[in-house]
């Protein structure tokens, strides 16, 4: 990957309030290196109630991110506090809930077993571990699944049991690394609902996923991660408003779609970069332009003038994937 930060290609992570509100979550100024390996670089940001998803290019820096937030890891320079304290704190640990991307479960466990084991290990007492379990299954929906051994739970179930385990403290703060990953439709509609209630009752949920259109309908704040630093930050629309030179390709239906692409090539719109004609439609018309803002303007201003008769102008790759896939580099890999 070429260096976005440098190049220009990605715009500069918004600026530090002077007076921020108290943070669930917040970095200062943080870095880490792993020998000669520079991970994380200067990376500031504060999280508050509600969801945020984060994505990033693999080795962007999203793992060393999450293990710095849930105290895994300390930071090299700089600070990580949850509520106020050192992320590495026992206390402030208790107030956190971490569901991993990867598992290695005791096989032969049931799923209950599995979860009442965790509630234990948090320090709960017998009677009180039963009741958070029982209460955690529900709330994921595995309350008639949980007697089966894990070994034979799909990979939907088992990130469901994941959830439920990092839900036991009732923490006020939830890193989920790909909670969606492997989880049918049905069952992707629900744990979005479980994560939407969660966030209404003001907890903080940081949400690493590769199901983008999925994060997309699930938050308005996205932080977008490249070589280890914060590229932007901020709904996927205000990003893309942000990137002067995001191509877009825009469907124009029209009767005359040749006369339209020769009055869009011509001098006077400079923003248009490439126009087809749609093999699948002889009326539309494929147009590829950058500083989308400039041209829905001009064309604006030229459909009148011309009286053009358009029946449909549609953008086709406005959307988390293309921003975000241009926005780490033209791979479309988050």
């Amino acid at each position: 990957m070429t260096d976005l930060i440098s190049t220009g290609t990605v715009p500069p992570p918004p600026q530090r309030p002077v007076s921020a509100p108290p943070a669930l979550l917040r970095f200062e100024d943080v870095s880490k290196w792993y020998g000669p390996v520079l991970a994380l670089n200067q990376v500031w940001f504060p999280l508050h109630a509600g969801i945020t998803g984060l994505v990033g290019a693999n080795g962007a820096g999203k793992s060393t991110l999450i293990k710095l937030a849930t105290g895994m890891v300390r930071p090299t320079i700089g600070r990580v506090t949850v509520a106020g304290l050192d992320a590495s704190d026992p206390q402030a640990r208790r107030l956190v809930g971490y569901c991993p991307d990867h598992d290695a479960f005791y096989e032969d466990l049931t799923g209950r077993q599995f979860v009442l084991t965790m509630a234990k290990l948090c320090g709960f007492g017998r009677a009180e571990s039963r009741d958070r379990t029982e209460a955690v299954l529900r709330r994921v929906g595995m309350t008639d699944r949980a007697d089966r051994k894990l070994r034979g739970y799909s990979k939907g179930m088992r990130q469901r049991v994941k959830l439920a385990q990092a839900l036991l403290n009732d923490p006020k703060l939830l890193i989920l690394d790909e909670p969606l990953s492997g989880v049918d439709p049905v069952g992707r509609q629900e744990l979005l609902d479980v994560f939407r209630g969660l966030a209404e009752q003001g907890k903080a949920l940081l949400i690493s996923s590769h199901e983008l259109e999925e994060l997309e309908k699930l938050t308005e704040e996205v932080i977008v991660m490249a070589r280890g630093r914060i590229a932007d930050r901020g709904t996927v629309s205000a990003i893309r408003d942000r990137l002067d030179n995001f191509p877009l390709t825009v469907r124009i239906d029209t009767p005359s779609p040749r006369s339209l692409a020769r009055s869009l090539l011509a001098d006077g719109m400079p923003e248009v970069l490439a126009c087809e004609l749609d093999p699948a439609d002889a009326r539309s018309l494929l147009v590829k332009v950058q500083r989308p803002r400039e041209f829905f303007a001009r064309f604006g201003r030229l459909a009148v003038a011309e009286m053009l008769d358009v029946t449909r102008f549609e953008p086709l790759d406005d959307s988390a994937h293309a921003v975000l896939g241009y926005l780490l580099g033209g791979s479309g890999k988050t």
